[in-house]
């Protein structure tokens, strides 16, 4: 047997299945955000925290790689790998702050925007799934706000991961922040499947209320004075709104008489 330490040279083999497990485990636990000290999220929230938020530049990486996408427009690997420093670079202070994107950030958003969608151009055989994953927040609401552009990377998240929920779930959300309905309830089925039974109802419930209002304003009509509002409640029960102007008769139509 493996663990009977008697043999010749077993002890030594046994130290060292052990210590590549150890290793193993070390960098799957900080791989989910679990230790080492850098806070929850793990890859979900790699665009945000990443070693350009401790200070580190990525500067010289970017200038290396779009150096080398210049002169080899077609290599995959340079454009993946601008993009991957990019996104590393993305997390530093000078561009993502407590109170959100800088205008600094949001003009790194675009590049890595156009160094992706050239990546993607050149179709490689495998997409970079992890870099897909962070491009997520780069075009969500805080970053460039492009829900059609966050779906594209979250087909291609999803087909990697086809058992997650969660990814499922928000690719049915920003499909339909695109108007792209059927998208939308393609990955809202498919989410409700993955979820635990005891969440389905909910889950199903919550992603039917953003297909009807992607927004997640909800549009309310009220009246006073005799004039009727339209607009959308606000923080605090204020309400945002303009008058609503009748639907005029139409042409040649005489008014009802009351009898």
């Amino acid at each position: 047997m493996l663990f009977d330490l008697r043999g010749r040279g077993r002890r030594r083999t046994v130290r060292a299945i052990y210590v590549g497990l150890a290793l193993l485990m070390g960098v799957g636990l900080v791989g989910f955000g679990i230790g080492g000290g850098v806070g929850g999220g793990g890859i979900l929230n790699a665009a945000s925290k990443n070693e350009g938020s401790g200070g580190v530049s990525f500067s010289d990486q970017i200038k290396k790689y779009k150096k080398l996408t210049q002169q080899q427009p077609s290599n995959v690997g340079a454009w993946e790998k601008l993009t991957d420093a990019q996104l590393h670079e993305a997390g530093g202070e000078a561009y993502v702050t407590s109170t959100g994107v800088t205008s600094k950030g949001k003009e790194l958003y675009a590049q890595l925007a156009q160094s992706w969608d050239h990546y993607i151009a050149l179709n490689p055989a495998k997409p970079n799934s992890e870099i897909a994953e962070r491009m997520v927040s780069i075009f969500g609401e805080e970053g460039l706000n492009d829900p059609a552009a966050a779906v594209g990377v979250l087909q291609i998240v999803v087909a990697d991961r086809p058992t997650s929920a969660s990814l499922y779930a928000s690719l049915a959300e920003y499909a339909y922040k695109a108007h792209n309905v059927r998208v939308g309830d393609l990955a809202s089925e498919k989410a409700v499947s993955l979820a635990p039974a005891g969440q389905r109802p909910r889950l199903q419930s919550e992603l039917a209320a953003l297909k009807k209002n992607p927004s997640g304003s909800e549009t309310l009509t009220t009246k006073t004075n005799g004039k009727t509002y339209v607009g959308k409640a606000g923080p605090n029960g204020t309400f945002t709104g303009t008058v609503s102007t009748p639907t005029p008769p139409p042409a040649g139509s005489a008014p009802s008489k009351k009898k």
